[in-house]
């Protein structure tokens, strides 16, 4: 068991925490280290992306990939361990589709991110980070119109700000039955951003030079029932982004830097 911080160290030490409260549950069969970040050898000025350097790198990304299950269903995604299948839907019920928007936007010559922390009194996923987002409605026009529409309601975003440049890789939730697709919008400037919903209960902002810093991004390999996964981390100031939300992440600053490709989401 790991003892409470100690008020006179802290004070003494003026480096921030790194790290959240989130309960992350680490699998039965225990975890190992994985693979560092990608960026770790560039250059400072290459790990300061403008907006104007994501729009080049999704423009010169081509297509997102879909996920495995957009092609062939959930029977037809590989590898899925026994423990995990049994929480699977069934064979006949088609996937479920949703959307998430990455809200971009410039300050002092750097991107920067809009991210959400969820309610904690939801029944799932409390207290995560992630982007504003949620399931298709029938009302909506298309899954753009479903991440602009989640966003206003979630946090007050007004989509008319919101400019779509490109799309990550699709991905799949195993568990809850649905695939995400997420859509990076640009903003004209910094948003007036702030929980709208009982689902939300926090805005969090962070410079995309922030989460290349060095400690602040990680790898585990969770061992689910034999099949070895990686599951990737964002140490914040007082909060952890993991899981989809940080593979997204992961992503989005690689295609940016070059540091990694189409087809190389690293989560299913």
């Amino acid at each position: 068991m790991t003892p409470p911080p100690d008020p006179a160290t802290e004070a003494a030490d003026p480096t921030p925490r790194r790290g959240g409260p989130q309960r992350i549950p680490v699998p039965e069969g225990g975890s190992r280290p994985g693979a560092g970040a990608p960026w770790a050898d560039l250059a400072d000025d290459l790990r300061r992306p403008t907006l104007a350097d994501v729009r080049a790198a999704l423009a010169a990304a081509g297509p997102a990939v879909e996920s495995p299950v957009e092609r062939g269903g959930f029977e037809a995604a590989a590898s899925i361990p026994a423990s995990v299948r049994r929480l699977m839907p069934a064979g006949d019920r088609p996937p479920v589709p949703s959307a998430v928007l990455a809200p971009l936007y410039e300050r002092d010559g750097e991107a920067w991110v809009v991210l959400t922390r969820r309610g904690l009194a939801m029944r799932a996923h409390a207290g995560e980070i992630s982007f504003p987002g949620g399931r298709r409605e029938p009302g909506d026009r298309d899954l753009v119109h479903t991440a602009l529409r989640e966003s206003e309601e979630e946090i007050g975003l007004d989509p008319g700000s919101v400019e779509i440049i490109g799309e990550l890789d699709h991905l799949a939730t195993i568990t809850s039955g649905s695939f995400i697709i997420p859509w990076v919008g640009a903003l004209p400037e910094p948003p007036d951003v702030r929980p709208r919903s009982v689902e939300v209960d926090g805005v969090i902002e962070v410079a995309l030079s922030e989460l290349m810093l060095p400690g602040v991004f990680r790898e585990e390999v969770w061992d689910l029932g034999g099949i070895h996964r990686p599951i990737v981390f964002f140490d914040l100031v007082g909060d952890t982004v993991w899981g989809a939300t940080a593979a997204m992440l992961r992503q989005l600053l690689g295609l940016v830097t070059g540091t990694v490709a189409r087809g190389e989401l690293g989560h299913d």
